[in-house]
């Protein structure tokens, strides 16, 4: 497992797709983001925008990997790990920007928790707020009250269960992991088979961290790692695939956590529910941007990362 004071370099996988000039402020953000030297691989699924090709040309630590077309997140980072077994590794989106050390507080919480597979910063927005990437995993009754009540109730109590906003921002396990920023333990990513690749967007990294819990590893939030993530370009570009993209995920992961004949029904109403959902969110503005974020970026002034534990495992 990597080090922040390791000489190898540390392996980081951002999935691009026309990324723009977010690509420049991620690799310049990156230079101080870690003391380790880092080899960037840039996953592309079909950019014609140029970013990807111009960004390799200027950084020679920068290499583009061609997908060869528009694969999906997982599947694309997927092929940004392949030929990597072991160590530490980051997959995150080019639309981020790195605060100064937060890969190194990654790096370092990882030796703090031995066994966990995935790491994740705080990620705030460029308006200021706290997104809420450290969740649970999503149940029947928490995410029934988050899908049908977030958007208008923000602070009911089956979202704030599901998101965990109500707690102060502090080093943790969780259920799982916002995929935009992960610090991944390579031999346990793969000892999952990696990411599924039938998630084109959305869930795979609530997925992956399932099947990785299923094993025993962990899922740790390092808010004294923080990034800025901008977000939201792919639903800009293409808004009503992207929602449809969303509840399609979301149906696929709900579905798998009740298979067999006995619980067809309920994969049924399943399939009503977020269909219902999916189109009332073409015509609303407000369903589509489901539940606003209760925290600022300014609660993460009071978070100081805790002693290591004396038998390394951290705090559980």
């Amino acid at each position: 497992m990597g080090t922040p004071t390791d000489s190898s370099p540390l392996r980081v996988v951002a999935i691009t797709y026309s990324p723009g000039e977010a690509l420049d402020g991620f690799i310049e953000s990156l230079a101080a983001a870690t003391s380790r030297p880092v080899e960037v691989v840039l996953a592309d699924n079909g950019s014609t925008d140029g970013a990807p090709e111009r960004a390799a040309a200027q950084h020679a630590h920068v290499r583009v990997l061609r997908t060869g077309g528009n694969i999906g997140y997982g599947a694309a980072a997927n092929a940004g790990l392949a030929g990597l077994r072991t160590g530490r590794a980051l997959i995150a989106n080019p639309d981020l920007r790195f605060s100064p050390g937060s890969v190194d507080e990654l790096l370092a919480a990882a030796d703090r928790w031995p066994r966990a597979a995935t790491l994740g910063p705080a990620i705030m927005t460029p308006a200021g707020e706290l997104y809420p990437s450290a969740r649970d995993l999503p149940r029947l009754s928490t995410g029934a009250g988050h899908a049908l009540l977030g958007w208008a109730w923000p602070g009911n109590p089956w979202t704030a269960r599901y998101r965990r906003e109500r707690e102060a921002p502090r080093e943790r396990p969780a259920g799982w992991l916002s995929g935009s920023c992960l610090l991944v333990d390579v031999e346990a990513f793969w000892s999952v088979g990696g990411f599924d690749p039938g998630y084109f967007m959305y869930f795979e990294d609530v997925d992956l961290a399932q099947r990785l819990g299923r094993r025993g590893w962990l899922h740790v939030y390092v808010p004294t790692a923080v990034v800025e993530h901008e977000g939201g370009h792919a639903t800009r570009r293409e808004p009503h695939r992207m929602q449809r993209v969303h509840h399609t995920s979301a149906l696929r992961y709900l579905s798998g956590q009740y298979p067999g004949r006995r619980n067809a029904p309920l994969r049924g109403a399943f399939r009503a529910g977020l269909g219902s959902r999916m189109l009332v969110s073409y015509v609303s503005g407000r369903v589509a941007a489901g539940a606003r974020f209760q925290r600022r970026a300014k609660d993460l002034a009071v978070v100081r990362a805790p002693a290591p534990a004396p038998d390394g495992h951290g705090d559980s």
